[in-house]
C-alpha cells in the first residue's frame, strides 16, 4: 500500500488552475477579526466534539503536515460572476457550467449566507494542521477497504503514477458497488474483492465514462465549494494546491455546514430561516426509499445502487422509524470481515453500534429551518428523517438540501432544462 504526505511535492502533477478572482466591495465578516489570531479560529471549529468524516484522528503519524499554502492570508475576495464558477470546480466543469446563470442579490437580506461564502476561501476552513489519507491505483481494493477502516475515513484520493495526478477517489460508494456487482452466496468467495487492484475496478467500472477528478483550488470561494458538491452530487471534494499539485484536505457538506453555523449568530438573519420545511419546501418528500429490520444486506444494498441514495430508513411493521442503515454502516463489513455472508439481516449487521446509538435523529415538516440546522450540526449527522406525529416517515432532509437553500437558492443558481447531469 503506497501512502503520500499530503504536503510531499508531486513533480508533473495536473491540476486546475486557481480561481480567476477580483477584489470586490468588502463584507465586514467575524472572520475577519482572526486574521492576527489564528488559533482562536481553530479552537473555535473545533468546540463541539468530534471533527467530521476526515478521519483526522486515526491516521498516521507520518501524514501530519502543514495544509496551508505558505503565501496564504485571511484576505477575502469575491468571485467574479460566472467566469469564477466556471474555473474552481476543475477540468470536469469545462463547459458545463456556462448553462448556469447567476442573479445578484448582494444588498438582500436573504443573501447574506450567500455573500458570507463569496467572502471567505477554502483555505480557511482547511485546519492548520491536516492528514491525509492517498491510495496508489495499484493497491489491492480490499487492502484498501481495510485501510478506510484502519484509519477512520470514508474516502481517498487515487494517485496513478503513470500520469503522475491524482485520478479520482475511492469511497464506500466503491465497496458497496463490488459487493453488488459480484456477491452470489455465502458459499462463494468474492474474487474480484480479494483479487483486483483498485485501477482494474476503476477500468471495469468506469469503461468509458472516465472522468477528471472534480476539485478545488484552496484559494477559490466556498461559495464556489459548495456549488460544485451540489452541481456534480458528490459528497467529496478535494482542496489542490494548483501550485504545487498537493491535496490538503477534503471538503465535506457537513464541514461547510458547520463552519458556517458557527458565525450565523454573528449576522443579520435571513427571514426563511423562521419560515418551517412545509412552507420552504426543503427536502425530499415523495418514493422515499426505506428498508425493514428484517431486510437482507444484499437487498439494501441493492437498494443503495439503483436508488442512488446515502442512507436507508428502517421502517417496521407499524410504519415507525426504528433506526437507518447508511452508507458508513456497510463499511462495517470490511471491519469485521463479514462481506462474505450478505444474507445477514440489516438488524444483525447493525448491532455493532448498538451500545452508543442514540436512534435516528428526526425532525417534523412544521420546525423551522434555523432549528434544523442546529439540529443537524449539533448531530453531527447527515440527514434528518422527517416524521408525522405517529412518528412515520414523511420525508428525508439532507446536509445538501439545506446548503443549497441558504446559499445557492439566495444566490438564483438556476439549472437549464438542457443541461445534462
Amino acid at each position: 500500500m503506497r501512502m503520500q504526505d499530503a504536503s510531499s511535492p508531486a513533480s508533473g502533477l495536473s491540476s486546475s488552475p486557481s480561481t480567476p478572482t477580483q477584489v470586490a466591495k468588502q463584507h465586514t465578516f467575524p472572520l475577519e477579526s482572526y486574521q492576527h489570531e489564528p488559533e482562536r479560529l481553530e479552537n473555535r471549529i473545533y468546540a463541539s466534539s468530534s471533527p467530521p468524516d476526515t478521519g483526522q484522528r486515526f491516521c498516521p503519524s507520518s501524514f501530519q503536515s502543514s495544509a496551508r499554502p505558505p503565501s496564504a492570508s485571511p484576505t477575502h475576495y469575491a468571485p467574479s460572476r460566472t467566469a469564477a464558477l466556471a474555473a474552481a470546480p476543475g477540468p470536469a466543469e469545462a463547459g458545463m457550467l456556462e448553462k448556469f446563470e447567476l442573479e445578484e442579490e448582494e444588498d438582500s437580506e436573504s443573501g447574506v449566507y450567500m455573500r458570507f461564502m463569496r467572502s471567505h476561501k477554502c483555505y480557511d476552513i482547511v485546519p492548520t494542521s491536516s492528514k491525509l489519507v492517498v491510495f496508489d491505483t495499484t493497491l489491492q481494493v480490499k487492502k484498501a477497504f481495510f485501510a478506510l477502516v484502519a484509519n477512520g475515513v470514508r474516502a481517498a484520493p487515487l494517485w496513478e503514477s503513470k500520469k503522475q495526478s491524482f485520478v479520482g477517489m475511492l469511497t464506500i460508494t466503491d465497496f458497496i458497488n463490488i459487493l453488488h456487482r459480484y456477491y452470489k452466496s455465502p458459499m462463494v468467495q468474492i474474487y474480484e474483492l480479494e483479487e483486483h487492484k483498485i485501477e482494474t475496478w476503476r477500468e471495469l467500472y468506469l469503461q468509458e465514462t472516465f472522468k477528471p477528478l472534480v476539485n478545488i483550488s484552496p484559494d477559490a470561494s466556498l461559495f464556489d465549494a459548495v456549488y460544485s458538491l451540489i452541481k456534480n452530487k458528490i459528497h467529496r471534494l478535494p482542496v489542490i494546491d494548483p501550485i504545487s499539485g498537493n491535496a490538503l484536505y477534503i471538503l465535506t457538506h457537513k464541514r461547510i455546514l458547520k463552519f458556517l453555523q458557527l458565525f450565523m449568530s454573528d449576522m443579520p438573519k435571513p427571514a426563511f430561516m423562521k419560515q418551517n420545511l412545509d412552507v420552504l419546501g426543503i427536502g425530499t418528500y415523495h418514493n422515499i426509499a426505506f428498508i425493514h429490520p428484517d431486510t437482507p444486506i444484499i437487498k439494501a444494498l441493492n437498494v443503495f445502487v439503483e436508488r442512488r441514495v446515502s442512507a436507508l430508513p428502517v421502517v417496521d411493521e407499524s410504519g415507525k422509524v426504528v433506526d437507518i442503515y447508511s452508507k458508513f454502516d456497510v463499511i462495517n463489513l470490511a471491519a469485521e470481515k463479514t462481506y462474505n455472508n450478505l444474507d445477514i439481516t440489516v438488524t444483525q449487521a447493525l448491532q455493532h453500534r448498538s451500545q452508543y446509538f442514540e436512534g435516528v435523529v428526526k425532525c417534523s415538516k412544521l420546525e423551522v429551518l434555523e432549528t434544523i440546522v442546529d439540529r443537524i450540526v449539533r448531530a453531527e449527522v447527515h440527514r434528518l428523517v422527517v416524521v408525522n406525529e405517529s412518528d412515520s416517515i414523511v420525508g428525508i432532509i439532507s446536509l445538501s438540501d439545506i446548503l443549497q437553500a441558504l446559499i445557492l437558492t439566495p444566490a438564483g443558481a438556476k439549472q437549464k432544462e438542457t443541461e445534462t447531469e
